[in-house]
C-alpha cells in the first residue's frame, strides 16, 4: 500500500484554508450577532434576491456564449497538427499570465466613452453606449473564462479517434450528420466540464460587473460589501450561492451519467 503521507500537506492546507472558512461562514449565517441560533440573516439576504437572480442570468448568458463560442475553435484546434495546437492554447492562455483586474480595466479602456472602439463606432454613425450596462459585464465575463470552456473541450475533441469520422463519412454521413451522430455526443463530457467551469465561477464573481456595469452589480460584489458591516448577512448569501452552485454541479453530474449511460 502506497504511503499517504505525501497527502498530508494538501490535507492540512485544504483544512486551513477550505474547511474551516466554510464552516465560518456557516456559522455566521445561522447565528445572530450574541452567538445564538438564528435566521434573520437569510430575511436580511432576501432583499438582494433580484441581484441574486440577475447574476444567474448573466452567468447563463455568458456560459451559452462561451459555449458557442468555444466549441467550433476547440473542434478546430483539435483537428490542427500537434505543434499547432500548442501554439494556438499558447496564445490562448497568454491573457490568462496577466492580473484580473489589469484585464478589465483594460476593456474599460475599450469600451469607455470616446474611447477606441466608441470613436470607431461615431465614425459610422453609430452612437451607443458600451459600458455600464449587462451587455458590457456579458463582454467581460466570456473574455474572462472563454479558455476554461476552450480547454476541456479540445482536450475531449483531440481524443476522438479521426477513423470514427470517416468511418461515418464512408458509410454515407454529410457533414451535418457526422457532426451529430458522432462528434457531439463523444464531445459532450467537455462540454460538461466547460460548462461547469464557466458558470461557477461567472455566477459568482465580482470586480467585472463593478468596473464595466455602471450601477448594476451582482451577487459576488453584493457579498463583498455587505460582509465589511455585517457578517451574518454576508454569510448567509453566501450560503444560498453556495446550496445554488452544489445543486448545479449535482444537476451536471448527473447528467453526465445519463449521456455516458446512453
Amino acid at each position: 500500500m502506497r504511503s499517504k503521507r505525501p497527502a498530508i500537506p494538501y490535507i492540512g492546507w485544504m483544512l486551513v484554508f477550505t474547511i474551516v472558512p466554510l464552516i465560518m461562514v456557516v456559522y455566521f449565517a445561522f447565528t445572530d450577532t450574541e452567538g445564538h441560533f438564528s435566521l434573520e440573516s437569510f430575511q436580511n439576504a432576501s432583499v438582494y434576491s433580484e441581484v441574486f437572480l440577475y447574476s444567474l442570468w448573466i452567468a447563463l448568458i455568458s456560459t451559452l456564449i462561451c459555449l458557442v463560442l468555444a466549441y467550433p475553435l476547440a473542434y478546430s484546434i483539435s483537428r490542427a497538427s500537434e505543434r499547432a495546437q500548442s501554439m494556438i492554447i499558447m496564445f490562448l492562455m497568454v491573457p490568462m499570465w496577466m492580473n484580473f483586474l489589469l484585464r478589465i480595466y483594460a476593456w474599460v479602456l475599450i469600451l469607455q466613452n470616446y474611447g477606441p472602439l466608441d470613436m470607431i463606432l461615431n465614425f459610422f454613425g453609430i452612437d451607443v453606449t458600451l459600458i455600464g450596462n449587462s451587455g458590457a459585464v456579458i463582454v467581460g465575463m466570456v473574455y474572462e473564462f472563454l479558455p476554461f470552456m476552450v480547454l476541456p473541450l479540445h482536450t475531449v475533441m483531440s481524443k476522438i479517434d479521426p477513423s470514427l469520422i470517416e468511418a461515418a463519412q464512408d458509410l454515407g454521413c454529410n457533414g451535418f450528420h457526422v457532426f451529430r451522430k458522432v462528434i457531439f455526443p463523444l464531445s459532450v463530457p467537455g462540454i460538461i466540464s466547460g460548462v461547469t467551469m464557466v458558470f461557477v465561477p461567472t455566477a459568482s464573481t465580482f470586480l467585472v460587473a463593478q468596473y464595466l456595469g455602471g450601477t448594476q452589480f451582482m451577487i459576488g460584489d453584493v457579498i463583498e460589501r455587505v460582509f465589511q458591516s455585517d457578517h451574518h448577512t454576508g454569510s448567509a448569501i453566501a450560503v444560498v450561492l453556495m446550496v445554488v452552485i452544489l445543486g448545479f454541479l449535482v444537476f451536471m453530474n448527473r447528467f453526465g451519467d445519463k449521456e455516458a449511460v446512453n
